[in-house]
């Protein structure tokens, strides 16, 4: 079998570059194409350069339309009107789309379920293989103990990180939200300030942190009288997020058209 060909949009920023690395050292796949933004300063870098790898005789161009049909396969970490467009044109050229893109609104979200109808869609909110460990432990963990445990989620993200709290918080919630049999927004605070009284019981806390170069530390908290469980990721790299979306690229490779979580490409 051909290795699979993946395209990256938005390849010349931090999360770009860590793609196109991960591909060029990774088997069973090669770099196939790569788009930014007009004006960008990576529009006409050879892909493996940009990479830190050898030269692979390829360009960063400006047109996602081109990239979209050069590929089989693109991982998008861009933005939520990128999304948009991204999602559309996996669509048409029914390549395998890996959507890790968060802050997304209702809009961007029908526009990935619509794609899915035609294409592979895999999409998280966070790509690494211990946070959707996590999740699925957060799930467990709050189907097992009763309200008098107050769970409230900790992130922290580099001072460049736009959305808040971030999409793994919020993935985070909602599998705390699933155990106790709930929907996340009835019972959700993102925010807290002022005279805003005692705690009501059965709430699903958040707390934002932003500082420095955190790749990203996600705690989910369960407290209650007397004691506390702590169950916490680190990601030190965006590398684990990277090679996250390259498995789920190629596990997506000849599957049925759909929307697929990372829980279905680690078999979890």
């Amino acid at each position: 079998m051909d290795p699979l060909k993946i395209g990256i949009v938005g390849c010349g920023g931090r999360m770009g570059r860590m793609n196109l690395a991960t591909i060029a050292a990774s088997e069973g796949c090669v770099i196939g194409g790569g788009s930014d933004l007009p004006g960008s300063p990576a529009i006409g870098q050879d892909l493996g350069l940009l990479s830190g790898a050898d030269p692979v005789g390829i360009m960063v161009g400006d047109d996602p339309v081109e990239l979209f049909a050069a590929v089989d396969a693109v991982i998008d970490f861009t933005t939520p009107a990128a999304t948009r467009r991204h999602a559309e044109l996996a669509a048409q050229a029914e390549v395998v789309y890996v959507a890790g893109t968060t802050g997304l609104d209702s809009e961007t979200q029908a526009m990935i379920e619509k794609a899915a109808i035609q294409t592979v869609v895999v999409q998280a909110a966070n790509m690494s293989l211990g946070v959707n460990l996590l999740e699925m432990v957060v799930e467990q963990v709050a189907r097992a103990l009763d309200p008098d445990y107050d769970i409230e989620v900790l992130e922290m993200h580099h001072r460049h990180k736009v959305d808040a709290p971030s999409g793994t918080a919020l993935m985070l919630g909602e599998a705390a939200a699933k155990g106790r049999g709930l929907a996340l927004d009835s019972v959700a605070r993102k925010a807290r300030e002022g005279q805003v009284g005692a705690r009501p019981r059965g709430e699903i806390g958040f707390a934002t942190l932003r500082g420095g170069d955190v790749a990203g530390e996600h705690s989910v908290i369960f407290a209650t009288e007397g004691e506390q469980i702590v169950l916490t990721h680190k990601a030190s790299s965006r590398e684990v997020f990277a090679k996250g979306a390259v498995k789920a690229a190629l596990w997506g490779r000849g599957k049925p058209a759909g929307l697929y979580s990372m829980r279905d490409v680690l078999g979890i």
